[in-house]
């Protein structure tokens, strides 16, 4: 699952990932994301199973099948490079869509967001992914952030989920 498109640098990644026999989602709700990722996928060869969603990440389960699982997802927060700088995903959103992939994501599958908060708005949206991922169960999550310490203007950081077992 790539959550936030982009330019489809991630979801072409995951589609080489998964092969011809996986499946990837990609959501965004920018149309110069989607037609950028088309073009990237097919050139890669890989748009056959690739579906791209021009919607909000928030909406991920109106469009997965609901017996479908999720082995990996990757979150790129902030904004589209080289467009609009008001587009920007919110911590509401994001969170909808991260309990939402948690749910279906497999036994040892991984969420990794990318979190680029140098920008209006990114402050909240950092602030409230680490309140909430800080406080997930450390016997159900493995939770990892990894960052540079010693750069300047808020250099992006990582957190990473892993599912260590089944929940109920």
């Amino acid at each position: 699952m790539d959550a936030t498109v982009g330019n489809g640098h991630d979801t072409a990644f995951l589609a080489e990932l998964v092969g011809p026999s996986g499946e990837v989602y990609g959501f965004d709700i920018q149309q110069q994301a989607i037609e950028a990722a088309h073009v990237r996928l097919q050139e890669a060869g890989t748009l056959d199973h690739v579906r791209l969603i021009q919607d909000g990440h928030e909406t991920i389960p109106d469009y997965l099948p609901v017996a479908k699982s999720v082995q990996g997802a990757v979150f790129n927060l902030g904004y589209l490079p080289g467009a609009d700088k008001s587009v920007i995903t919110l911590p509401d959103t994001t969170l909808t869509a991260l309990k939402a992939l948690m749910k279906r994501l497999t036994k040892g599958g991984i969420i990794v967001l990318v979190v680029y908060h140098g920008h209006p708005g990114g402050a909240n949206e950092r602030d409230a992914l680490r309140h909430f991922t800080q406080r997930l169960p450390q016997s159900s999550w493995h939770v990892l952030e990894y960052g540079f310490t010693n750069q300047i203007n808020h250099p992006p950081f990582i957190i990473a989920l892993e599912k260590k077992r089944n929940l109920s």
